[in-house]
């Protein structure tokens, strides 16, 4: 426990300092570079309500607001487009990606027939798992639907606000039961760690993903940024981690035998994409108000409020709001903990994307972890153990907790102007 407690204080501070970003005004976007694949985010931030534990850029729904936001969307896609990008796969998140489905299903065939996709990800909640939208998604070519559940649990349900918005968990194992095999992928969203979260309620989750045959599950440990820890403390209690690896380790063994680990936290039946596409893709564009992209050793962020995002768009802007040029240094850090967050990294293909630097930069981390049995490795690839595994979860539980600091810092500079 003292290992994982020094290791989050570590980062918490670290992951401050790499999320300083250099600007909060209009920037350009990186070119694309001959032979790099790169993904594509699209952002849909409305929601019929909103989650009290969120921290992603999010509003509420409005119908009118929102159709005029899919037109920016096209219009910024297009703007890439020009600029030489080429996309094969696509990530829709939220927000709720599915509050407009015909809109949606505009976007997506215009995505296809602009770029070469070969395989769409689109996240959605369980009060949309209709008929007719599931029509609309598999007529879209998505390959990949994720569901956000978090859990099966109907007192946690209620405490999130989810209960009466989506049903009893009972209504929603039964809603996915009936979608396994629709799709290539269905993946389930789960959080655990919730403060007033038992041990049991969270093997009771686990052995619903199994009942069902999910093709796939996404395990969040809890992530929340200095303004949602305030609500959660609230509704739920104080945060805290002293549990968590315990829980972690139960998902693990409920989990092990039927799953294999497509990153430290998402468990799959088969290969196939994950959520944490920047495990997979090395570089990406965002698209859409909060979105963020990295592409060229750069990470930038477009404009978290939606007037402003519409605004630059018609005024044929890119609607980008800040930068950070990461340094050599950084970009190898950042590679060395988003590959082995997957599991396993390629030693050859680092040192060469890196010209020799990589182990060079890295010994001491590298050192570090073996001693705390974190990491072995075995023919030309570093693999996390089973006690790496946790130590990544924290890592990134961490940095993404920073990007969310981040994107409270920009919607509170927006709501001050």
């Amino acid at each position: 426990m003292i290992v994982e407690s020094v290791l989050t204080a570590y980062l918490k501070h670290k992951y401050s300092t790499l999320l300083q970003f250099e600007s909060l005004e209009a920037v350009e976007p990186p070119r694309p570079r001959p032979g790099v694949e790169y993904l594509l985010y699209v952002h849909i931030p409305f929601c019929e309500e909103l989650c009290p534990y969120c921290s992603f850029n999010r509003f509420p729904f409005e119908k009118s607001l929102a159709q005029e936001y899919f037109g920016g969307l096209g219009r910024e896609i297009a703007m890439y487009a020009d600029l030489g990008y080429d996309f094969r796969s696509v990530y829709v998140g939220g927000g709720t990606p599915t509050v407009l489905p015909d809109e949606m299903a505009r976007l997506l065939d215009d995505l296809r027939s602009r770029f070469g996709v070969r395989e769409i990800s689109l996240e959605t909640n369980p009060n949309h798992l209709t008929d007719d939208i599931i029509g609309t998604l598999k007529d879209g070519g998505v390959n990949r639907l994720s569901v956000g559940v978090q859990s099966f649990n109907d007192s946690l349900l209620k405490q999130m606000e989810r209960y009466h918005k989506y049903g009893s968990g009972t209504e929603i194992r039964d809603r996915l039961a009936g979608l396994m095999g629709v799709f290539d992928t269905l993946n389930v969203d789960m959080i655990f760690n919730f403060p007033t979260q038992t041990e049991e309620m969270l093997a009771k989750d686990v052995e619903i993903i199994k009942e069902i045959k999910a093709d796939q599950v996404t395990f969040y440990p809890l992530m929340v940024s200095d303004v949602t820890r305030k609500e959660l403390a609230r509704r739920f209690g104080p945060v805290s981690y002293r549990q968590e690896k315990r829980f972690y380790t139960r998902i693990v063994e409920g989990l092990e035998a039927e799953y294999g680990f497509g990153t430290a936290w998402c468990f799959s039946r088969k290969k196939t994409m994950i959520d944490e596409y920047i495990v997979d893709y090395d570089e990406y564009v965002g698209v859409g108000s909060g979105s963020f992209g990295y592409a060229n050793g750069i990470c930038f962020a477009n404009t978290f409020s939606v007037p402003d995002y519409l605004d630059r768009i018609r005024r044929g802007a890119f609607p980008l709001l800040a930068k950070k040029e990461f340094s050599r240094t950084e970009q190898i850090h950042y590679d060395f903990m988003m590959k082995l967050f997957g599991s396993s990294l390629d030693v050859e293909r680092a040192e060469g994307k890196f010209h020799g630097e990589f182990m060079k930069t890295l010994w001491k981390e590298i050192h570090l972890f073996k001693l705390l049995s974190a990491l072995v490795n075995e023919n030309g690839r570093i693999r996390l153990t089973r006690r790496g595994r946790y130590l990544w979860v924290i890592m990134l539980r961490e940095f993404f907790t920073g990007v969310n600091n981040f994107r409270d810092m920009c919607r509170s500079t927006i709501q001050g102007r």
